[in-house]
């Protein structure tokens, strides 16, 4: 049985990341469980958990680029930016063009500046900024810098005089999809708000490996689908040690360097991952060793 590595959960709408996290400490029966990147409840797929020594892994899986496809509805602006909160301005939006709606996406793309929601968990002076909002704060969040490397339209439709528009994003970690929905209503002078968000990669992990609840309760306790090694090759570029370097690395000592662009994993001979490492000032260095003790 595999009790260290990596799920890659089809998280189910209706649950916080939280919950899926303490469902999966029932199933592997261990505590030692984190996920790595939010999802709101409304949200649905691709959430990645750590198990035991893998939870360390988390870290680098939270920084990763991540691809989701959503829907935007123009014509009514909720408190939350999403289908989870009240809405606060309903205004018709047949009248809004494609071409409209393509350019205003099209201004999101790249490197952008963008302003988190306001219902969010960033802390503002210390206090998360749902808290603030929830509290009839007017709560103003500085705009983060963050790039969208893809943001294309599927579909369009047009119930009564909304328009709902399918999308498919890839962008870096921090980019917040219900702000998209509301800054291409705010263009676009009608509103808008995200009513469905689902994430389909994290990395290179896609909803093609992923595992509903289901499916992990079948298979409990047995539910990493990721071990160790096979999760650090999956996630990071890879150096085979030779016995002497394993030996060196696995008590936290520096290698020499090799040019490789970290961080990256190294593994020993037999196949098992040593350490997630950097190259600087002259050493390959560890940042965490993840050799069992």
């Amino acid at each position: 049985m595999n009790t260290d590595g990596l799920i890659v959960v089809d998280k189910p709408a209706g649950m916080t990341s939280h919950d899926v996290v303490a469902r999966i400490r029932r199933l592997a029966k261990t505590r030692r469980v984190g996920h790595g990147g939010t999802l709101d409840p409304m949200a649905t797929g691709v959430l990645i958990i750590g198990v035991n020594r893998a939870t360390r892994l988390l870290t680098y899986v939270i920084g990763s680029a991540k691809s989701y496809t959503a829907t935007v509805r123009l014509g009514q602006s909720t408190i939350t930016d999403d289908a989870e909160g009240e809405i606060t301005a309903t205004t018709p939006a047949g009248h809004v063009t494609d071409e409209a709606i393509h350019d205003g996406l099209a201004r999101q793309r790249g490197e952008i500046d963008q302003v988190p929601s306001a219902v969010s968990a960033i802390k503002i002076n210390g206090q998360r900024a749902y808290k603030r909002v929830r509290e009839g704060e007017d709560v103003q969040i500085p705009p983060r810098p963050v790039t969208i490397s893809r943001l294309e339209v599927l579909e369009i439709r047009r119930p009564g005089d909304a328009v709902d528009i399918d999308i498919d994003v890839t962008c870096s970690s921090g980019t917040y999809i219900r702000a998209i929905a509301r800054d291409l209503g705010t263009l676009l002078e009608v509103g808008g708000h995200l009513t469905a968000l689902r994430r389909t990669a994290v990395g290179d992990m896609t909803l093609s490996e992923a595992r509903t609840l289901e499916q992990l309760e079948e298979a409990a306790p047995d539910v990493v689908t990721l071990p160790m090694a096979e999760a650090a090759r999956q996630a990071f570029p890879q150096r085979e040690a030779t016995a002497d370097e394993a030996r060196v690395l696995s008590h936290g000592g520096p290698l020499d360097p090799v040019g490789i662009t970290g961080p990256y994993a190294v593994f020993a001979p037999t196949g098992e991952v040593l350490a997630i490492v950097s190259e600087r000032e002259g050493k390959a260095r560890a940042e965490i060793v993840l050799a069992p003790a």
